[in-house]
């Protein structure tokens, strides 16, 4: 169901023949699959075939993680080689990127701070040497707690390297996300942090969303892969960005 959400939100309205074809799947499952989504409110059903949420709703945390996974692996390995050695405090955005990160990181002497409840208890399994959520408002969508109570807990602690999940980032429009709140308090975050890195796949570089988390200016690292254009990557680095790439497989370009 997320490869289907994520081809809506890329195409925009298509024919339920034409996303069978797409998804390699038959056309009764393509029906029950947008029924099903349309009851949820995520997309919208048309004679004939859907389209995106005309509400634009952000796609549920559940489902994205099937989505440029391959990229967002890579991106996360690269990251972990990025936090330098002994201890250090991490502040963790939510996402699935981010979450990816914390899985790519292989040790267990850092302070894990985050507003992601799911990532939070995740770093807690690991056994990380300290984990600290940040209290707020559960945003569903995202399992983040967001608003002036998580914004509070971040002026009063300082963050080695933070590590940003974006849901758009462009030139024009900065660093962006679906949520005016999410995008207040994962900017507390940043303001806190030494260092900030920045793990966004290529379908996003370009993209703008409802709010501004920060401007490019405040980025120390970005790290994307291989899909994104060459000129984008160019005029970041030109703002005095470190950009790495990490190589995607050929058959994931």
């Amino acid at each position: 169901m997320a490869a289907l959400l994520a081809l809506l939100n890329e195409r925009g309205h298509l024919p339920l023949a034409v996303l069978a074809e797409e998804l390699r799947t038959s056309p009764a499952t393509i029906r029950r699959d947008v029924a099903h989504l349309a009851e949820q409110g995520l997309l919208e059903r048309t004679h004939g075939g859907a389209g995106p949420s005309l509400g634009g709703h952000e796609l549920p945390v559940r489902l994205r993680g099937g989505r440029n996974q391959a990229a967002k692996r890579l991106i996360a390995a690269k990251v972990a080689t990025l936090i330098p050695p002994g201890r250090h405090a991490i502040g963790l955005t939510g996402g699935t990127t981010t979450a990816e990160v914390l899985r790519a990181l292989h040790r267990q002497d850092l302070t894990i701070i985050t507003n992601s409840i799911s990532i939070g208890l995740e770093a807690a399994e690991q056994g990380q040497a300290r984990v600290l959520i940040a209290g707020g408002v559960l945003r569903a969508s995202s399992l983040e707690l967001v608003g002036s109570l998580a914004e509070q807990t971040f002026k009063h602690v300082n963050v080695g390297t933070a590590i940003v999940g974006v849901d758009g980032v462009s030139l024009s429009g900065g660093l962006t996300t679906h949520d005016e709140i999410e995008a207040k308090t994962n900017g507390a975050m940043m303001e806190r942090s030494q260092r900030v890195i920045i793990a966004v796949d290529s379908s996003k570089l370009g993209v703008v969303t409802l709010a501004k988390m920060g401007d490019l200016a405040s980025v120390d690292v970005l790290v994307t892969d291989s899909g994104a254009p060459k000129e984008t990557l160019q005029a970041i680095r030109a703002l005095g960005v470190e950009v790495h790439v990490v190589s995607l497989p050929q058959d994931a370009l």
